[in-house]
């Protein structure tokens, strides 16, 4: 069986990518309300998940707050979904 990517099998980095899939962007403060996170844990794992290219950031302002913007790519896509996959096989689905 493939073994199932650990970047993506951390709960929290999961939770993002499963919410990245599903919309065209989200900013932080979104993604912080859907998965219940902390600031400083959601930044770090954003953080990671941009380092491994799945996920880019943009970070511009909105009036005077900062906003930090998430959008998957495609390198991302691909992960997550071989991810689901790797998951399929283990459930015998």
């Amino acid at each position: 069986m493939k073994e199932l990517n650990p970047l993506l099998h951390s709960q929290l980095r999961l939770a993002v990518m499963s919410i990245l899939m599903n919309v065209e962007e989200a900013d932080f403060v979104y993604l912080k309300e859907k998965t219940d996170a902390t600031a400083g844990n959601l930044s770090v794992q954003l953080d990671k998940l941009s380092s491994a290219g799945y996920i880019s950031v943009r970070k511009g302002f909105a009036g005077k707050k900062t906003r930090t913007v998430c959008q998957m790519t495609s390198d991302g896509r691909k992960a997550f979904e071989e991810y689901v996959e790797a998951l399929k096989q283990y459930l015998n689905l």
